[in-house]
């Protein structure tokens, strides 16, 4: 998810036809839609119509196209069945079931990233985490990007190609959201500062379980994470017992 690149200064957006090659032209809309919906031109929920946009930007509907599904990907577009495209709007309860699906996926990542841990993945997550850690300024969207990175990171040196590709399909979309919600709301900021206690997941210095590292992690910026899970009454009993 290239979202430091779609901060940049608002670029405008009108203008002649694009006379690019149609690498060219899709790779602007990207870059031009992403400023557009970081900046709130296009406001979360809105529908991205192709055959409006491409009226707008001069071009084909082909390159329009591409570039929403690109969007997609990255997690700032959403797919609606028979509707269209959508700015990535999602619900508190939506948030919930995806990272209740994310706890499961991403401490099964966890454990395989332990049970294969390098030097090289050592030396590269533990780089990220004190770049987290000392992180003093930059926007929302950097933090989210840098926070994503660190995750991906974990996926990728879990082994399992297709739990990576899974992580990448959900979780997305999750950081995205939230990436326009602060950036809309000057009261938020991206934490970044709790990431340590995963890294001694994987280098098997913490005294809890992936899945409860995951829960605690996750529990920062959402309320009870996991209540769509099957850890759900895990936690509502390990609370109960704590309180």
């Amino acid at each position: 998810m290239d979202l430091e690149r779609a901060n940049t200064d608002h670029a405008h957006t009108h203008g002649p036809a694009l006379e690019l090659p149609f690498r060219t032209v899709k790779s602007h809309l990207v870059e031009v839609l992403q400023r557009a919906i970081i900046s709130g031109q296009y406001k979360p929920g809105e529908r991205l119509n192709e055959s409006k946009l491409a009226r707008h930007y001069k071009v084909s509907r082909i390159p329009v196209r591409e570039a929403l599904l690109q969007l997609q990907e990255q997690g700032l577009v959403m797919n609606s069945p028979r509707r269209g495209m959508f700015v990535t709007l999602l619900s508190e309860e939506e948030c919930a079931k995806i990272n209740s699906l994310r706890v499961i996926l991403e401490a099964e990542a966890l454990k395989l990233c332990r049970a294969r841990y390098s030097a090289a993945a050592d030396e590269h997550l533990t780089g990220l985490v004190r770049t987290m850690e000392d992180w003093k300024s930059g926007s929302e969207i950097a933090a989210a990007a840098l926070d994503l990175e660190f995750h991906r990171a974990i996926w990728g040196y879990s082994g399992n190609s297709y739990l990576e590709k899974a992580l990448n399909a959900l979780v997305p979309i999750l950081f995205a959201h939230q990436a326009i919600d602060y950036t809309h709301n000057d009261k938020k900021r991206w934490p970044l500062d709790h990431h340590r206690p995963l890294l001694e997941v994987v280098q098997g210095q913490s005294k809890c379980t992936p899945e409860e590292s995951m829960i605690a992690h996750l529990s920062r910026r959402y309320t009870k994470p996991a209540r769509f899970s099957s850890l759900a009454s895990q936690v509502d009993s390990a609370n109960s017992e704590g309180a």
